[in-house]
């Protein structure tokens, strides 16, 4: 049997294992392409399908490599030493390049990432997988990086190699399922995909980057290499700080807003994240506003999902800009001492073929049988929370938003679909858990993990959860078994009221439980009263639409209603444009409403929001007490034929109290007898029939006496003037 160069050759590239190589079809073409030592020499094979000539130059050396095992772009050489070597090819047309061969790279995920990302505890993995610009064996390139346990073969495709699957086969690191490649020359704004076959060797759709941190512009939807390394930061001082501005004793109230419809610019282009930094920054301040809440920038396909459905999870979407350019934005409202927090969806993800179904080949991030998986609703699918590397993938989203961005708190979306196994499905159309019940075990666990990891790196954010069932203990620590998040949407709270609202004043004294019933569990969770994106769509129009009357008593149920929701325990949340009472239902693809500001009436309205801002953050009794029933105490719960309520906050121990009216009907209601804390002088803090507002200035000239006539269980009393449609609070005069 011969033992010289070619028969070494032979049998480490076969002709099975060439023609694999060239029709793309082998699982690892590190094992057999680059630099290999064969029978104690150093050979260089290399593999470029438009090639009908190839040499390697190693320093000052140049080796011809010859076309082998029936060519079709394989060349092979003797190399003269081990040193890094440079690929020279030459096309059919005589055309000439070079290119470093990324077969001759050695790997760069360690063991230790290999153990975690198997282990299912990498809470650091966009810093593993994904595309990272980086430097290796001194070259400049990008390294990828992909989970796909059950592909057959991965490859990476892009305008760099013609979407050519054969050219850039990855690495399989074994049994975590995780496939890498370094590739030289590949930086920033490089588009690719992954070229997948699947367990039985099909070929897939073309795949985004689940880790990837950009994506092409829609229509198209290809990642995009993004170097989110090196920005400077200058919210140090908002950092250190910013604990204080989420407890629950803290003023909270946010601004809700979707990014592609606050402004428009001209031909009606979507503002920029570095506008928004200073235009929304700048009105959210002036408004009063504590925090901005985004609705969901994680990359996503269709515009009319409004971000609910995302298909790349770590990538802001580039409707806006570039990455960096979202950090301008967090960076300015931290500047301008505003929280931002950001919409999550980790309860499903979209069918779209380039995007997470069926990534291998599979059901991988998702459940096989779709009585788990497939979210009728919203005709998405669910992800397999009791898949460890799954649960990862989550986590680390979560706190590489917190770590990247600087997101000060998530908000986390449909947590109740994700909490029931029957969610919206009918008998014998899920699957019970192994207890024989409905609650979804794997997905607790994955919230509650999610919080430990959450406020265990970062201790001073926030987590809230849009949870509309009665599940018990969702804001409590999870060492106490709770779900753990830091607050809780209150939307019994929001249905009710509105639904009151939404009655003509003549009929709401056959409704007031709707306005009262809620203080019966108001501080069973530290929660947020929403009025939100959910309340102005789908034909429920806006909210100036749902008030009855005509425009001026519209707009006089609406201050009256914003009065009683800033005066009500729990922190605040109001959709843009509902601060100025926009009159048309929202539309994500136009700007809001602002010409509604024309109109006296309405930028009455705006005003009254931001004084209800400017009042309820600085005083304490209205905020610090705002999940604890020591500091609310009931005057008139039971008027119902006057449709009046009042109550009394109360923060800390040397804090003055607040007592806040409403008169939910149009009727005036002069010496209205109210029980007071103590005698003496009261003042008329604010009152929402102000003329600055719009109303009819109607009231008590600023202040009220009270006298030392027991009522209503307080040891004073006053004769209160109530106007119409209004809430007026007082407060102790100094």
């Amino acid at each position: 049997m011969s033992t010289g160069p070619d028969s070494a050759l032979t049998a480490h590239l076969p002709d099975r294992v060439a023609d694999a190589i060239r029709a793309g079809t082998h699982a690892d073409c590190f094992a057999v392409l680059g630099a290999h030592v064969l029978d104690g020499q150093r050979w260089i094979l290399a593999f470029d399908p438009g090639a009908v000539a190839m040499s390697a130059r190693i320093g000052d050396t140049s080796v011809e490599l010859a076309s082998v095992s029936g060519g079709g772009g394989l060349f092979a050489g003797i190399a003269p030493n081990d040193g890094p070597y440079i690929l020279h090819g030459t096309g059919p047309d005589g055309a000439v390049w070079d290119m470093e061969d990324p077969y001759r790279f050695a790997p760069i995920l360690g063991e230790i990432d290999e153990y975690l990302i198997g282990e299912g505890t990498h809470h650091a993995l966009w810093r593993v997988l994904g595309a990272h610009v980086r430097d290796h064996q001194g070259v400049r390139g990008t390294h990828f990086a992909l989970w796909a346990p059950n592909a057959r073969r991965v490859a990476v495709v892009g305008d760099f190699n013609g979407w050519d699957a054969r050219r850039h086969v990855l690495r399989p690191r074994g049994a975590t399922g995780v496939w890498e490649i370094f590739l030289p020359g590949i930086g920033e704004g490089a588009a690719y995909k992954f070229a997948i076959l699947g367990p039985d060797g099909a070929a897939l759709p073309l795949k985004a980057d689940p880790v990837g941190f950009g994506s092409q512009h829609p229509p198209e939807n290809a990642s995009v290499v993004r170097d989110i390394a090196g920005y400077g930061w200058h919210d140090g001082g908002w950092m250190a700080e910013r604990a204080a501005a989420h407890v629950r004793t803290a003023p909270i109230s946010i601004y809700e807003v979707h990014l592609g419809s606050w402004r428009r610019k001209a031909q009606n282009r979507r503002i920029r994240y570095k506008e928004a930094a200073e235009e929304l920054v700048a009105y959210a301040t002036e408004m009063g506003f504590t925090h901005l809440e985004l609705l969901p920038i994680s990359e996503y396909p269709f515009d009319g999902s409004w971000g609910y459905q995302p298909v790349g999870l770590y990538a802001p979407t580039v409707r806006h800009g570039p990455p960096h350019e979202f950090r301008d934005l967090v960076d300015a409202a931290h500047q301008a001492g505003l929280g931002v927090i950001l919409d999550w969806v980790p309860g499903h993800f979209p069918t779209d073929a380039h995007g997470l179904a069926r990534f291998d080949g599979t059901a991988l991030y998702e459940h096989a049988d779709p009585k788990e998986g497939f979210h009728r609703d919203w005709n998405t699918l669910i992800f397999n929370y009791g898949r460890r590397e799954v649960k990862n993938y989550l986590i680390a989203n979560a706190l590489y938003w917190l770590e990247e961005y600087h997101l000060d708190g998530l908000r986390v979306d449909a947590v109740a679909s994700m909490l029931y196994r029957d969610y919206s499905r009918d008998p014998g159309q899920w699957v019970p858990n192994k207890d024989g019940g409905n609650e979804n075990y794997e997905a607790i666990d994955f919230l509650r993990a999610m919080n430990v990891a959450a406020y265990g790196a970062h201790p001073g954010i926030m987590t809230v959860a849009e949870e509309s069932t009665s599940f018990p203990k969702v804001s409590a620590p999870v060492h106490d078994g709770g779900l753990g998040f830091g607050f809780k949407w209150n939307m019994g709270w929001m249905n009710d009221t509105l639904r009151y609202m939404a009655e003509d004043p003549v009929n709401r004294k056959y409704h007031h439980d709707k306005v009262t019933f809620g203080l019966h569990y108001a501080f069973s969770e530290n929660f947020v009263l929403p009025i939100s994106h959910d309340e102005v769509v789908h034909g429920k129009g806006s909210m100036y639409t749902r008030m009855p009357g005509d425009h001026a008593t519209k707009l006089s149920n609406l201050r009256a209603y914003y009065g009683f929701m800033w005066g009500h325990p729990g922190k605040k949340l109001l959709f843009m444009g509902q601060e100025f009472g926009q009159q048309t239902e929202w539309n994500h693809d136009a700007e809001i409403g602002w010409h509604h500001l024309d109109d006296p009436g309405h930028k009455g309205l705006q005003r009254l929001v931001r004084d209800l801002n400017t009042f309820y953050r600085a005083t304490p009794a209205m905020h610090v007490k705002d999940a604890d029933g020591d500091g609310f105490e009931w005057l008139i719960g039971g008027d119902a034929d006057q449709s009046v309520i009042a109550w009394v906050r109360r923060g800390d121990a040397a804090d003055k109290p607040v007592v806040m009216l409403t008169n939910f009907t149009p009727v005036e209601r002069p010496g209205y007898r109210i029980g007071l804390p103590h005698a003496g002088g009261w003042r008329e803090a604010l009152n929402t029939d102000a003329a600055l507002y719009g109303g009819g200035n109607r009231g008590n000239m600023g202040r009220i006496a009270a006298e030392a006539a027991p009522s209503h269980g307080q040891p004073a009393s006053a004769g209160v003037y109530l106007p119409p449609l209004s809430t007026l609070f007082l407060i102790p005069d100094d």
